[in-house]
């Protein structure tokens, strides 16, 4: 018996090709950009495109935001999160939007939890031994075995009706519930209220004037399909600081450990846009640079803050003189006058600083990009037509300084204490306050900026 070898020929496997959508995205000027983007792209794949495409630095604070104006609420996308998945439960009539722009609270919780669980606002299913640190309350958070249960008095609307009630609220790893009876907590006396596995939070942009909420600090579940005002379950806290607890403490609860990797590596998208594809454009930390002095024959690291700060002055004070020298010497005989004019007018160019706009637009801007310490921008002053204003955020709160035009020898400064720092521009007086706390609550860390795409 002879036996004959058969060839056998197997079918191909082609890989399917992910289908490409086109989305438009927004910046906070209203301009816009079309991308072709595969069907599985991440908010962050997205975000790195456009880093890229514009050539903006990459500090990881840069984020998509979900925008429902018909019903005046917005989101932040999480890194991980697929933006057609996201888009596909938007209904046809309505005008939704994604926007670009930065949020230096994303992760913040990440490096000061301190600021975002306050102890009136936090309790222990399980009996403690001893503080919980803030830290302690964040790995709980981040653990499938404890949590820490967020409480307070919240204002609900009711459903289907205008009013709204103060009722007490108990947050806890299976939903959000109230009490039916003041402050208990007692099995009976708790109610179910909303889950957030299939609901996502949105903060209100308008809550008093859309749904005629008590204050400003609204925030809602909303289901992950698409559903009318019906479907929303509206809340809002008295304060700030309030709202940003139970968001975050909801935020923790739905997505867990990876919040945590999203922080922790945030070039692992789904898409072409990985670590191995996409570099940072520059990642400087301040902790790797050094003030050196180059005067003498041998260069040398300059150890002393103080000596370095003093240089540093020295050197911005002798390159802008170098600069109106250049100026003058293309000028008339009124060089002096249009250098000094110059000075005056030198930060416009600046993306910190922001012409006309109000105070509450300036409230707006920086809640929008995050209540971090150190959050910042200059404007124009409303009340007084020669002065300008520093708007910042510590502790959660929004501040503002006047500053103040100060007149010396027919020359002009600017300052924030009364005269005793003064500055030729405010340029120097923002690169000075970025290096000092000074007067300030804490130094200047990160300039709110509007961006066109």
């Amino acid at each position: 018996m002879s036996l004959s070898a058969r060839r056998v020929t197997l079918p191909t496997i082609t890989p399917i090709a992910l289908q490409k959508r086109v989305i438009k995205v927004y910046s906070e000027d209203e301009t816009s950009r079309a991308l072709e983007v595969p069907s599985d792209i991440t908010a962050r794949d997205v975000c790195q495109l456009l880093i890229l495409k514009n050539h903006y630095i990459d500090d990881h604070s840069w984020t998509l935001f979900e925008h429902l104006p018909h019903i005046g609420l917005e989101r932040t996308m999480e890194d991980h999160e697929l933006v057609i998945e996201v888009l596909s439960n938007w209904g046809m009539e309505e005008e939704n939007k994604l926007y670009f722009r930065k949020n230096y609270a994303k992760y913040e919780f990440f490096k000061n939890p301190m600021y975002f669980f306050p102890e009136h606002m936090v309790s222990f299913a399980t009996e403690t031994n001893g503080e919980i640190s803030p830290t302690q309350i964040l790995q709980m958070f981040l653990s499938s075995s404890t949590y820490p249960e967020i409480h307070g008095f919240l204002h609900a609307k009711e459903q289907g009706k205008k009013s709204w009630k103060k009722i007490y609220f108990l947050l806890r790893r299976s939903g959000l519930y109230f009490s039916t009876k003041g402050t208990s907590k007692e099995p009976r006396h708790l109610q179910f209220f909303s889950e957030f596995g299939n609901s996502d939070i949105y903060v209100s942009l308008a809550g008093k004037k859309k749904h005629g909420a008590p204050t400003n600090y609204g925030f809602c579940f909303k289901p992950n399909k698409a559903g009318g005002p019906r479907d929303l379950k509206m809340l809002c806290a008295e304060e700030e600081q309030s709202r940003t607890c139970w968001v975050t403490a909801i935020r923790l609860l739905k997505y867990g450990m990876q919040l945590y990797q999203n922080y922790m590596h945030p070039y692992q998208g789904r898409s072409g846009c990985s670590s191995q594809s996409v570099s940072p454009m520059r990642s400087i930390s301040e902790n790797s640079l050094v003030a050196m002095d180059f005067s003498g024959q041998k260069s040398r690291v300059i150890e002393n803050p103080t000596e370095a700060l003093s240089v540093a002055v020295e050197e911005g004070l002798a390159w802008r003189k170098k600069g109106c020298l250049r100026l003058a010497t293309h000028g008339s005989p009124t060089a002096s006058s249009q250098s000094s004019a110059t000075n005056m007018a030198i930060h416009r160019s600046q993306p910190w600083f922001h012409h006309k706009i109000s105070r509450d637009e300036a409230q707006r801007l920086i809640i929008q990009q995050g209540l971090v310490d150190g959050v910042f921008l200059v404007r124009d002053s409303q009340s007084n037509p020669k002065t300008f204003v520093l708007s910042m955020s510590h502790g959660q709160k929004i501040k503002h300084f006047q500053i103040i035009p100060v007149e010396d020898d027919g020359e002009l400064f600017h300052t924030l204490d009364d005269g005793h720092t003064r500055f030729t521009d405010l340029i120097q007086l923002v690169e000075f306050y970025q290096l000092n706390k000074g007067v300030l609550p804490c130094k200047l860390k990160h300039y709110c900026a509007r961006i066109a795409l």
